[in-house]
């Protein structure tokens, strides 16, 4: 096979690509150091107890059998029960250590991956799908566990094997040696097809479980939305052909496998009948004993053994490289929020300030363009606008989930970008149309494990909403299970419980983002006179679905793809009779 001089040095930079991923890995294994050089050197102390077992049997064949010498003999055999009984102990004791270090290390990656995980920003997750983050945070860290398990230190393992009885068998005849070896370069050949092979099907299987996993969570969280428009059948046929494509990416690499390990068995036989055919002749020509053919018999079975596993191996090695380097790509990824103020936000003290700015999600897209609005401490404001106006985008950029482009936005006349980012989302509570709850009681999705708020103070925040009576009604009360994204109960009851999280912080600045949208009028009634009482001495901005509910707001911005076209409070905007006041007359007559 003819290389071109691209392909070499693709190949070779590949290979340097491989080592320092592989390196990057072993970093991990530094709190663990001790077990780490434990179980290294069990993999010599098994690398050179391997050929003692055809020595005793050889040296028992032609002394003991031989010359019928019965108690030489059981002593042979009491010292071959015992290296075997020691090789089994050793094993277990690597196997159990090389596991546990695994595991440590992919502890400590997954502990790292998620850490990282929860400082992305939103765009991040916008643009990434949650089945792809799920097999790099699971499936593909398993694979690095296998490295520890049964790949490089196996490997070395195997590497020392092959060295070790190599030179004892090139010792002990070389003659029989070269015959052994007539195979091994089938036997190599036979490998690289399975290294290469196995490697390229890993790869396509690591593809198909991220699809895989990506489809199964996207379609189960929007079950409804299947039954709903009667997709049954057609999801299912598209679900099916997904599942195929991974099965069939499965039986490749089983192809090689099922290929590999047949045709490596094949050729042990070829090297063992070779060696009793020309061993045969030595023994009559007197060159050799019949247990120095028995040695080299099982010379044969413990050299191909470590041989055929360290394609295996390698395989395994490359497995985990490939997926240590979809974990390093997240970790290497930079689309975090900067946190590099020093100004720590206390509250608001004076106003809010946006100067002409510019946002687009994209490019230059634009969301915003050039928008401009001052808000003081313990006013209202009221964002109104079709969907796609740009009104989440305002609030979005006040939480800092995203930066913007251009322009300005000023906390108390200081750039938002110069506050720490903990102690500015800290003093502002968001309560969003869209309720995410976690499957877990009422109590922690109220106070989110934060163990420094009270039940007390929780149950005093219910009743100021007028949920606790509710809450009471329900078996367990506070310790009342909501199942997964809040499943048991109404989307009027989750949107109250999400009031209870946003006003159990007490809050400096609340944003209510359509709130109320999703909410019966009975309950809308019901979280009135919360709301009235959230907003005392508080700075609000409220983006509005009801129009209803923002008449005795300070100021109100009407919004038209990402431009300012009207503001003002609720009765000079009316007077004018422009977009607000066709808004107001059409949500009014609904």
């Amino acid at each position: 096979m003819i290389f071109t001089t691209k392909q070499l040095v693709i190949s070779s930079m590949k290979k340097r690509a491989n080592a320092f991923i592989l390196r990057k890995i072993l970093i991990y294994t530094k709190p663990y150091q001790k077990t780490m050089i434990g179980v290294s050197f069990l993999t010599i102390i098994l690398a050179f107890l391997s050929p003692i077992v055809p020595i005793l049997f050889q040296k028992a064949v032609d002394d003991p059998i031989i010359n019928g010498n019965i108690v030489s003999l059981s002593y042979y055999m009491i010292a071959i029960l015992c290296i075997i009984t020691l090789q089994a102990i050793l094993q277990y004791v690597y196997a159990y250590y090389s596991n546990v270090l695994g595991q440590n290390v992919i502890r400590d990656m997954r502990k790292h991956l998620f850490e990282h995980l929860t400082y992305l920003n939103v765009k991040y997750f916008d643009n990434t799908p949650i089945g792809t983050l799920i097999t790099r945070v699971i499936s593909d860290l398993e694979t690095i566990a296998d490295v520890f398990e049964a790949g490089l230190l196996m490997m070395i393992s195997d590497v020392l094997k092959i060295i070790v009885i190599f030179a004892i068998m090139w010792y002990s005849s070389w003659e029989l040696t070269l015959i052994a070896m007539v195979v091994l370069p089938f036997l190599l050949l036979a490998g690289w097809f399975f290294k290469e092979g196995t490697k390229k099907s890993f790869q396509e299987v690591r593809s198909r479980v991220a699809q895989l996993n990506t489809f199964l969570q996207e379609h189960i969280t929007g079950m409804y939305v299947v039954q709903i428009f009667n997709r049954e059948i057609e999801e299912y046929k598209r679900f099916q052909t997904i599942n195929t494509q991974h099965q069939n990416a499965h039986i490749k690499s089983v192809f090689y496998y099922s290929v590999f390990f047949p045709v490596v068995e094949i050729i042990s036989a070829m090297a063992i009948g070779l060696i009793i055919w020309y061993g045969s002749k030595g023994i009559l020509q007197e060159k050799f004993t019949f247990g120095l053919i028995l040695a080299f018999v099982m010379y044969i079975g413990q050299l191909f053994q470590p041989i055929r596993n360290l394609a295996d191996r390698f395989n395994t090695l490359q497995m985990g490289v490939v997926s240590g380097q979809r974990f390093f790509d997240i970790l290497d990824t930079q689309q975090v929020t900067e946190n590099t103020g020093k100004s720590i936000f206390e509250g608001l003290r004076q106003d809010i300030t946006f100067q002409d700015v510019w946002f687009a999600y994209k490019n230059e897209d634009w969301v915003l363009k050039g928008i401009s609005f001052q808000l003081k401490k313990g006013q209202t404001l009221a964002l109104v606008g079709s969907t796609g106006a740009g009104k989440s985008s305002i609030i979005n950029l006040l939480n800092r989930f995203y930066d913007i482009q251009k322009g300005d936005i000023l906390i108390d006349s200081i750039p938002i970008k110069n506050y720490e980012l903990k102690s500015l989302r800290k003093n502002m509570a968001v309560v969003l149309q869209d309720v995410f709850l976690y499957s877990d009681t009422i109590l922690e999705n109220i106070r989110l494990y934060d163990k420094n708020i009270l039940l007390e103070q929780v149950i005093e925040t219910a009743k100021t909403i007028g949920i606790h009576d509710f809450i009471m009604s329900l078996p367990g009360n506070y310790a009342y299970n909501v199942q997964e994204r809040g499943a048991t109960l109404s989307v009027g009851q989750r949107q109250l419980i999400a009031f209870a999280r946003a006003m159990v912080r007490n809050p400096q600045i609340l944003i209510l983002d359509e709130a109320t949208a999703s909410i019966d009028t009975e309950s809308e009634l019901l979280i009135q006179q919360a709301i009235e009482k959230m907003m005392q001495n508080r700075t609000c901005i409220i983006i509005a679905h009801r129009l209803s509910t923002i008449q005795h707001a300070h100021h109100i911005i009407v919004l038209e793809r990402g431009n300012i076209i009207e503001q003002g409070n609720h009765e000079s905007l009316m007077q004018k009779r422009g977009r607000y006041y066709q808004l107001y007359q059409y949500h009014r007559y609904r």
